[in-house]
């Protein structure tokens, strides 16, 4: 993480989808919503809120796949936008919304 907000918005995504994983685990399928992850993990109902700090959490979900993105309420170097799905995996970029094709961040 490049900065304090980064490393909130890295933690706070890690926390959902590890999450997801218990969820998806005990139910056979991925929440559809973040208010439905409540208890999953440590994920707490203070979480369901998309305010972040400088973030902005942003959640879609089906049964079979779910997209997390955290955007910056300003994208800059120490601020990226960060991108996740249902693969676990976390892109990042630092000039525009990330998404899928946006680098993995180590």
């Amino acid at each position: 993480a490049r900065s304090d907000s980064e490393f909130a918005a890295l933690a706070y995504m890690h926390v959902v989808l590890r999450a997801q994983r218990q969820f998806n685990k005990q139910y056979g399928h991925f929440a559809t919503s973040l208010a439905e992850l409540v208890h999953s993990g440590s994920f707490t109902k203070r979480m369901v809120n998309p305010n972040r700090g400088d973030y902005t959490a942003s959640f879609k979900g089906k049964k079979d796949s779910f997209v997390l993105t955290m955007t910056p309420n300003n994208v800059d170097a120490q601020h990226r936008s960060f991108y996740a799905e249902d693969d676990g995996k976390i892109h990042g970029d630092e000039t525009n919304p990330a998404d899928g094709n946006s680098p993995v961040v180590k």
